[in-house]
């Protein structure tokens, strides 16, 4: 059954926190693709691909937002990294590895293999630095990254890539969602979008000028460093914000794989219950704040916490419940008094 974009948001709200406007907008933009494939199957019509671009600081979801969707939709789904595209010497034979890797999530299954989704993290490291203004990170010029674009080119749009283990791959139907932090882009959407509406002090109107300054067109790509053709080829711009304090707390507790949910089970099938009071996940995320690296510094704070009590517990069978009450005090073992 194919989901609508309201089924696909509510499956990614059950795994990813906030990001409400993302969700929506990437909800809407592969449910379009897929839809287009059938028409194009069924009417004869051309395919016009709408890829995806995401924009937002680093630890803040883009990859999980990409591996949940191919999971609600059933399609297999890869990710890469642009900078390594950019520092390998044969990147026409990287993009095929990458085709490949699409192929054996697929079980060897070509055609469900050419309806995957790639993502390409980093695209942003490609951007030609003589284009892009200082605050952008403006310098020489990054000639391997314009060649990644180009190589990335035909693929994106739907072309047949010859493989060398024989037959094509043909990229026509797969959906590339690339992703990058974009520093600086703020500063360029400040000086090109700046919309002189009258204010009408309702809050409507005020939402839709607020969603039309931050939108991303393909002339700030251009302008932030990346070449227009690549720019062009993609329409669909959505916006990660970055994690607050609340919301890294939700992360470790909420979704159905949260990091809290995961170990619980680990001290569960030695007949143990850890409990961890409410302040230490807002300890968490406060250390987790001040290194500025998103989501992703929140397991090693975490698995660091808990490092004594898995060390422990597995040769104390008496142990039933560890405790936790603060990030910088040890915890408290109940059902015995292990040396």
């Amino acid at each position: 059954m194919e989901l609508t974009p309201r089924q696909i948001v509510q499956f990614l709200d059950r795994h990813v926190v906030g990001q409400e406007e993302a969700k929506k907008q990437i909800a809407v933009a592969v449910h379009t693709h897929y839809r287009k494939l059938g028409l194009a199957r069924d009417q004869g019509l051309e395919l016009v691909k709408s890829n995806v671009l995401l924009v937002g600081p680093t630890g803040t979801g883009k990859t999980l937002l990409c591996e949940t969707l191919s999971k609600a939709l059933g399609v297999p789904f890869v990710t890469a990294n642009a900078t390594s595209l950019a520092q390998s010497e044969y990147v026409n034979e990287e993009i095929e590895v990458i085709l490949m890797r699409l192929i054996d999530k697929a079980g060897g299954e070509l055609i469900r293999a050419q309806r995957g989704i790639v993502f390409i993290d980093e695209i942003d490291k490609l951007s030609d630095k003589l284009k892009a203004p200082p605050e952008a990170g403006g310098g020489a010029r990054t000639s391997a990254g314009e060649r990644v674009q180009h190589a990335l080119l035909k693929i994106m749009e739907g072309a047949p890539v010859k493989l060398k283990s024989g037959g094509h791959f043909d990229t026509t139907e797969t959906l590339f969602i690339c992703g990058g932090a974009f520093v600086g882009i703020d500063e360029i959407l400040s000086q090109t979008h700046t919309f002189g509406f009258i204010a009408t002090g309702e809050d409507d109107n005020q939402k839709i000028l607020d969603r039309l300054n931050a939108r991303i067109k393909p002339t700030d790509l251009f302008r932030y460093g990346l070449i227009p053709e690549f720019a062009g080829r993609l329409p669909i711009v959505a916006r990660v914000r970055p994690l607050t304090r609340e919301m890294m707390v939700r992360i470790m507790t909420e979704p159905q794989n949260a990091l809290y949910k995961q170990f619980r089970a680990i001290f569960a099938a030695d007949g143990v219950e850890l409990t961890i009071a409410p302040q230490v996940f807002e300890q968490i995320a406060d250390l987790a704040m001040e290194y500025k690296a998103g989501a992703r510094s929140l397991r090693g704070i975490f698995e660091e916490m808990l490092m004594p009590a898995l060390y422990l517990v597995p040769d104390h069978p008496e142990v039933k419940q560890v405790v936790f009450t603060s990030l910088f005090d040890e915890p408290r073992y109940l059902g015995s008094q292990p040396g």
